[in-house]
């Protein structure tokens, strides 16, 4: 078997035999964003299923404009291109599909129990272990193609990074060992394949994506472009939406936000 920490094809095709998601694919020892990449591609029409993959990103990039930061062979760091068959209403199902994916795959893999923050964070025991940025493309009300991009701390010494505002977490440092990245990879695109065919075929992954969550019965402070909303996460809708419960006894709908934990910006 290849080096499962060498992320090649062979070392992912040697743990994952893909039908889609996988099957082209794009390696890069270094880039600019994974994300960036597979936009443009998805631009001039490549094909659903096709995975952009990076050792090292110079420029990579979390939720409202953040750096994210990952030192070469420490990470997984890739994109995702799907064009699942939805309304732009229900594109967070697309985010659902890979968020769910990744912590059943962790789960196989490690052993461990990740938990999903609400709108796109992977968190481990508290700490932020890995977040999503989708990006969408439309026509009219009709989804064109979502980029699914995400970045996991695998073998990372926390050590290494920069001060944060969120304390981060790592696999490794969880585990005392070292993960093989292309046996989680490949685990990743195998839940993911079966959770994308069955969106594809009409089926809602919101209900298991609820059931990961961290954030529900949590007081948050949600900060949108207009205001900062704080009270008690209550539920989540079918598209995705957070449902807060204010001081106030108003029941508000925010669809997307930068969600704080009550005493810990995440």
């Amino acid at each position: 078997m290849a080096d499962a920490d060498i992320l090649t094809r062979e070392a992912i095709w040697a743990v994952y035999t893909p039908r889609l998601l996988g099957r082209e694919m794009e390696i890069y020892r270094e880039i600019d964003s994974t994300n960036t990449r597979a936009v443009t591609l998805a631009q001039k029409g490549a094909p659903e299923g096709l995975l952009v993959l990076a050792d090292h990103q110079t420029q990579g990039r979390g939720r409202l404009g953040r750096q994210w930061f990952a030192p070469p062979g420490s990470s997984l760091l890739f994109s995702l291109l799907l064009r699942p068959p939805l309304a732009v209403s229900q594109a967070q199902r697309a985010t659902m599909v890979c968020t769910v994916a990744m912590v059943e795959a962790i789960a196989e893999v490690t052993g461990l129990k990740a938990q999903i923050k609400w709108p796109n964070d992977i968190l481990l025991c508290g700490g932020k272990l890995g977040g999503v940025l989708t990006e969408l493309g439309a026509r009219g009300a009709a989804l064109e193609y979502a980029v699914v991009g995400m970045g996991l701390n695998v073998n990372l010494d926390l050590a290494s990074l920069p001060p944060v505002m969120t304390p981060p977490a790592s696999l490794s440092a969880a585990l005392g060992r070292k993960v093989p990245r292309a046996v989680l990879l490949g685990a990743f695109l195998r839940h993911a394949e079966a959770l994308y065919e069955a969106l594809k075929g009409g089926w809602s992954p919101y209900e298991v994506w609820r059931e990961h969550l961290a954030t529900l019965g949590q007081r948050v402070a949600v900060g949108t472009a207009e205001e900062v909303i704080e009270g008690l996460a209550k539920d989540v809708d079918a598209d995705g939406a957070l449902l807060i419960r204010t001081d106030a006894g108003d029941l508000r709908r925010i669809l997307a936000g930068d969600v704080t934990l009550r005493g810990e910006r995440l």
